[in-house]
């Protein structure tokens, strides 16, 4: 196509007269050389003038021709043009009408106010056929159940034998439907539809048999009304005929709940395993009682009155017992031998306390006092009914229960977590508000005159004089203690420790610590500003004021006192069988477990997987706060001898500068003035802390505080001296002094004397070196200074001084001070 196009415009192209011109002489050179003559030229000439003129007219033919053809291609291209539109049109105009007309057929989104099509018409009205045939039989199914219902309540009569033929119809039908539906496809509207329908046929059976139920049931209140139930019953009086129908009846509802059995063995409501239905029959009238009493307009009906229903529920279960222990067992046995008839009317009963506290609840937990008192009064007739013996064994709904235990009326409160929470908030909050008004009163700290008595004679707690805020803290701990102690979970046990009972004790802890720092912190400041002045304070010294003396040791003393007696209390409670228990349990359980490991204050578990029970319980759940309270008191007993033993010694030193006063004095009489101070002091501190500490910490600490005093003057007084210093004036004072001393000790501390000497023993025996005559003095220096065995040298000295509590080096430091010693 594209050749010929190409000749054509070729053939069209205007000739090319040079290329003519080359041509025509290339034909000459070739047809006509130079050796032929004119005339064969002329006739060539000629010959071409003929073929052009023949070629001009071949050309104006063609030429002729080539416009009709054209003309006759462009009419025609024309045509084919405008018939190509055309039907380019036609094409778009079908397409519109194909669109138009499968919109009228089919119409996904029709819009408001046109009508549907006809397709969408035909398949409406299929749909609502098979929707029609799917409610006819929908409403012939209900039909059928309901017919089957009414008269299978109507099949029950009082006075024949139970039959249940027409329940088992209905039954069987109902299965027949689920089993039906259960084939049916699984589209979703389908089976939406059948679901519904398979709900409504289960509750219609299980209102059906509710009603078979309530026909007996009325049919035994009917009869229980002539025994005037629900007063208490004298059996024996009433009449033969109305004891029969009361019988009867109540057997009726027994033989009903056994075929219910055997009917619905996995449907609980039905089948009755909550309880017996004829003694859940016998207590609708105290049910109707408690609402006319507890839940209407009446002044029974009071939120701070729950033991009020508490004790009608309780009272209820007393007076019918003999009734039902005697009549009504004898009626169950016969159906059903392991149930307890008196124990069956209780749980019976208590449905209807369970349902007036969750109604009443919401309303007081705005009022923690009256949640409290609702609670406790609640834990109270759970106590009660466990005493009278109740318990969810012999009970119709224990035969089915894995734990027969029964947790009680009250874990209707404590088993719902916010109630128990405010609950503890509440209590929490008494406690601490009660906690500070211990602490602010005006005789917290002050020392009470009695000593406590707890339930063992020989407690070391009898023998401690606590202060007002400890003893009351105690009281205040097992007040918490005898709150919680009635819950039956150990959850909430250790909840009530953790978040109630430690804080407290955390509490008075840190406040006792927190004294001993600001004790220390003036006691320090003080003696940094002015040494030696913890003896003898000025009067304008705040600081020595209230840390010097025996006001400032009484404060030590009071915080002693008070720690020893909380740990001496910590101590006693941890052996008690509640909280024995209650750590067994925190131990054995990993929920506990988690939960008390998080406290610093309780003891560190024991979470080895190969220890024993007994290993995961040793120690008291309250040891770790009785170590702390022990560190506290072993702190202040620190202070307390530092805090002496720095006034005394601060004293003294007045008297050690005017020793050589002494030394010059001929007086075997004469005690130098300048040492009663320090003897004052000394007697002062110790009479104090006779009158206030337990025996046990007396002991203790008057031995420190003598040992102290006793190294401190040996050492300064004796000990530190150079040779042949002491004269033999000085040393017969020397030893009236330490003598002086012990005889303090003694009157400070009546009743005890050979014990009073004993921390005093070495500055006793080295005064006695230095006031030994001359026949003893000459043996001390043999037997100290000469070449003796050791077990030689102490049976001699023991001889001579009454003891060996000085080393022989010591003794002979001792000797040679005395002016007299030759060595």
């Amino acid at each position: 196509m594209n050749t010929i196009s190409l000749q054509i415009n070729q053939y069209l192209a205007q000739p090319d007269l040079n290329a003519s011109r080359r041509k025509a002489l290339n034909y000459l050179n070739d047809n006509h050389p130079f050796s032929q003559s004119t005339s064969s030229l002329e006739d060539a000439l000629q010959h071409i003038r003929h073929e052009r003129d023949s070629l001009r007219t071949s050309m104006a033919t063609s030429n002729s021709s080539i416009q009709k053809l054209r003309s006759e291609q462009v009419t025609s291209a024309s045509l084919r043009l405008h018939s190509a539109q055309e039907l380019s049109l036609l094409g778009h105009s079908l397409a519109d009408e194909l669109s138009a007309l499968f919109g009228q057929l089919l119409s996904d989104n029709p819009q408001p106010g046109e009508s549907p099509t006809l397709l969408e018409d035909l398949e409406a009205m299929h749909r609502n056929l098979r929707e029609q045939e799917g409610v006819k039989a929908y409403v012939q199914v209900i039909h059928r159940a309901l017919r089957l219902s009414e008269n299978a309540t109507a099949e029950i009569n009082p006075e024949h034998p139970i039959t249940v033929s027409k329940y088992r119809s209905l039954q069987a039908f109902i299965s027949e439907v689920k089993q039906g539906c259960s084939l049916q496809g699984s589209g979703a509207g389908e089976a939406n539809s059948s679901l519904r329908l398979v709900s409504f046929l289960e509750e219609t059976q299980r209102r059906t048999w509710l009603n078979m139920k309530a026909v007996l049931s009325n049919a035994l209140l009917v009869a229980s009304e002539n025994l005037h139930w629900p007063m208490p019953v004298d059996y024996a009086d009433a009449s033969p005929e109305h004891r029969n129908a009361f019988e009867s009846a109540f057997r009726s509802l027994l033989d009903f709940q056994a075929i219910g059995e055997k009917l619905h063995p996995d449907e609980d409501e039905i089948s009755g395993k909550d309880g017996l239905y004829a003694i859940q029959a016998l207590v609708q009238p105290f049910s109707h009682r408690f609402k006319y009493h507890f839940e209407g307009t009446r002044q029974t009906n009071k939120l701070d009155k729950p033991e009020w229903y508490f004790t009608h529920i309780l009272n209820a279960s007393h007076e019918h017992q003999l009734f039902f222990d005697t009549v009504i067992q004898r009626l169950v046995s016969t159906r059903f031998n392991d149930v307890s008839g008196w124990r069956e009317f209780t749980y019976s009963l208590l449905p209807i306390l369970t349902r007036h506290i969750r109604r009443t609840i919401p309303s007081l937990l705005s009022h923690p006092p009256l949640l409290a008192h609702t609670i406790y009064q609640a834990l109270a007739f759970d106590a009660s009914l466990r005493e009278d013996g109740f318990s969810l064994s012999g009970t119709f709904s224990g035969r089915y229960a894995d734990d027969a235990e029964w947790k009680g009326i009250s874990e209707a409160i404590l088993g719902r977590r916010e109630w128990f929470d405010k609950w503890v908030e509440g209590e929490k909050t008494f406690a601490m508000s009660r906690y500070y008004e211990i602490l602010g009163a005006k005789d917290a700290w002050s020392i009470t005159d009695d000593v406590t008595e707890s339930d063992d004679a020989a407690h070391p707690i009898n023998d401690v004089r606590p202060t007002v805020s400890a003893r009351q803290l105690k009281a205040l701990v097992e007040q918490v203690t005898d709150r919680y102690s009635p819950l039956p979970n150990f959850t909430h046990r250790t909840r009530f420790l953790i978040d109630v009972q430690i804080p407290l004790l955390e509490g008075y802890y840190n406040r006792i610590s927190s004294s001993l720092d600001a004790f220390e912190s003036l006691s320090s400041s003080l003696v940094r500003a002015v040494p030696g002045a913890l003896g003898t304070p000025s009067n304008g010294n705040t600081g020595g004021r209230l840390t010097a003396g025996v006001d400032g040791i009484m404060r030590l003393y009071k915080a002693l006192v008070s720690a020893r007696y909380i740990s001496t209390a910590m101590d006693f409670w941890g052996e008690d069988l509640f909280f024995l228990e209650l750590w067994t349990e925190i131990n054995l359980k990993a929920s506990l477990r988690a939960r008390a490991e998080t406290h610093p204050s309780l003891p560190v578990l024991n979470n080895s997987s190969s220890s024993s029970p007994s290993d995961a319980v040793d120690g008291t759940i309250f040891e770790e706060l009785v170590q702390q309270y022990e560190k506290l008191v072993t702190r202040t007993e620190d202070m307390i001898v530092q805090q002496v033993c720095t006034e005394v010694e601060a004293a003294w030193k007045t008297h050690f500068a005017s020793q050589g006063d002494v030394s010059n004095t001929h007086s075997n009489s004469f005690i130098s003035p300048t040492l009663l101070p320090a003897l004052s002091i000394l007697s002062s501190h110790l009479t104090a802390l006779r009158r206030t500490l337990p025996r046990a910490n007396i002991n203790s600490i008057y031995r420190r505080i003598g040992s102290h005093l006793d190294t401190h003057v040996l050492q300064r007084a004796i000990l530190y001296r150079r040779p042949r210093e002491v004269t033999d004036v000085e040393r017969k004072a020397l030893q009236r002094e330490i003598e002086l001393w012990v005889e303090t000790c003694r009157l400070a501390l009546p009743g005890g004397r050979e014990h009073v000497e004993v921390p005093w023993r070495r500055l006793v025996q080295a005064g006695r070196i230095l006031g030994a005559d001359y026949e003893v003095w000459t043996e001390i220096l043999e037997v100290s200074f000469d070449d003796v065995g050791l077990e030689e040298w102490e049976t001699k000295m023991m001889t001579l001084m009454g003891g060996v509590e000085l080393s022989r080096e010591e003794v002979r430091m001792i000797a040679r001070t005395r002016e007299d010693c030759p060595l």
